[in-house]
């Protein structure tokens, strides 16, 4: 199993923006995982991790767009209609078996619709251009060119594209081996008793699915105690047969939150001191070696810190092209101050009006409540240089169809 660097995640120091924080995964993290071919109709989702480079021309030869009739363009009237007899046929698959003549039509290109068959001759109506309805050699790919590139996460179109080249497999990287828990003495799984005080367990579910649409293969430590000593115990064997831990709650100063100590008992922890709203504290370490991303225990903050950080950190690792999730600007339906020099990110509906798509701020806001997350379309990007919206105030919004699977 590859293992990092002690410093690679030792991005402690003074409160660190996102955009920083994104920028040390980019400098300092490195794939942990290894190639492997696979059969093309197993690589969809798989990280590509050797470039696709074009063995032949895509299409590999000039050929027909339409069902028609091919002529010599010099032989056609400029003025008036054309009429030539039809000598040949030239279908998909069954090209003609010699090179066609002049003052002959070839069953083939020229569109059927705009031309009237008779008694073995086609009139064709004036007007058609020179190379109408003909695809040329190369025209989508040419031989040579880079047809995929390495880190690309495999979708339907591409496996296309693959296919269309000839390749019947590809080089990718293996799967990220990824253990998850939750931590918590209040916490229980969905269908237990809930004696008061509990909770139902959210977090391993919605990151389960989060870490599954990354293309992870995914192994549930279920719920541990706020235990120093258990945890320690089941941080050690996650970390013998994974690539990356993921835990959420216990990372904060509480006196019952014990996944600090734990995994400074067997490696090293390391807080990203962010200043981002919600999320404090989001933590990273290793455990024996192993990377270990630690996450809020309230819902809203685990989901926002996911999507905003481990998200492009769990890519990184496993192979993928660092990408940006798309934002795009919307006006604020709605006023809103908040502290500068922090980013805060509000979930938010859109709706148009007129031209315009408003966004409006969910009306609850806390760090607890899913709900927000379930009834809103995405998130609006509140910068750190910011203190206050007004209505109308253009702002990024990032939709959570570009990060949520």
């Amino acid at each position: 199993m590859a293992q990092l660097s002690d410093d690679c995640f030792a991005f402690g120091g003074d409160l660190l923006t996102v955009a920083g924080a994104l920028a040390e995964i980019e400098a300092r993290v490195i794939p942990l995982v290894e190639p492997e071919t696979v059969p093309l109709l197993a690589a969809a989702g798989r990280i590509l991790a050797r470039d696709v480079v074009a063995t032949m021309n895509l299409p590999p030869h000039d050929n027909s767009a339409v069902d028609g009739y091919a002529v010599s363009h010099a032989d056609l009237i400029p003025g008036g209609d054309t009429v030539m007899p039809v000598t040949g046929r030239a279908a998909a698959g069954h090209p003609l078996d010699r090179p066609a003549r002049r003052g002959e039509a070839i069953r083939t290109v020229m569109m059927q619709e705009d031309c009237a068959f008779e008694a073995g001759q086609v009139l064709i109506k004036p007007g058609i251009k020179r190379g109408a309805n003909r695809r040329q050699a190369g025209e989508d790919i040419t031989e040579g060119e880079v047809a995929l590139p390495a880190g690309q996460r495999l979708r339907a179109p591409d496996l296309g594209l693959a296919a269309a080249l000839g390749r019947c497999d590809l080089c990718v990287f293996r799967p990220l081996h990824v253990a998850l828990l939750s931590t918590g003495d209040e916490v229980r799984d969905p269908g237990a008793p809930l004696p008061q005080g509990a909770i139902y367990d959210a977090n391993r579910f919605m990151l389960a699915a989060l870490l599954a649409g990354l293309g992870c293969t995914v192994n549930d430590f279920g719920i541990r105690p706020d235990r120093q000593a258990a945890l320690a115990d089941v941080l050690a064997a996650a970390s013998a047969q994974h690539d990356l831990i993921v835990t959420s709650g216990g990372v904060s100063t509480g006196e019952e939150d014990h996944v600090r100590s734990a995994v400074e008992q067997l490696g090293s922890l390391f807080f990203w001191r962010l200043a981002i709203k919600p999320g404090r504290p989001v933590a990273l370490g290793q455990v024996n070696g192993v990377p270990l991303i630690g996450l809020p225990g309230n819902p809203v903050a685990a989901i926002v810190t996911f999507l905003v950080l481990a998200r492009p950190l769990i890519a990184k690792l496993a192979g993928a092209i660092a990408s940006e999730p798309r934002c795009f600007p919307v006006r604020a339906g709605f006023g809103y101050r908040k502290r500068p020099g922090r980013r805060e990110y509000l979930r938010a509906r859109l709706e148009r009006k007129g031209e315009t798509v408003v966004a409006l701020k969910y009306p609850r806001d806390g760090a607890g409540i899913l709900s927000s997350i379930v009834r809103s379309d995405g998130l609006l990007v509140v910068n750190e240089a910011v203190s206050e919206l007004t209505v109308g105030t253009m702002i990024d919004f990032l939709p959570f169809s570009e990060v949520l699977g």
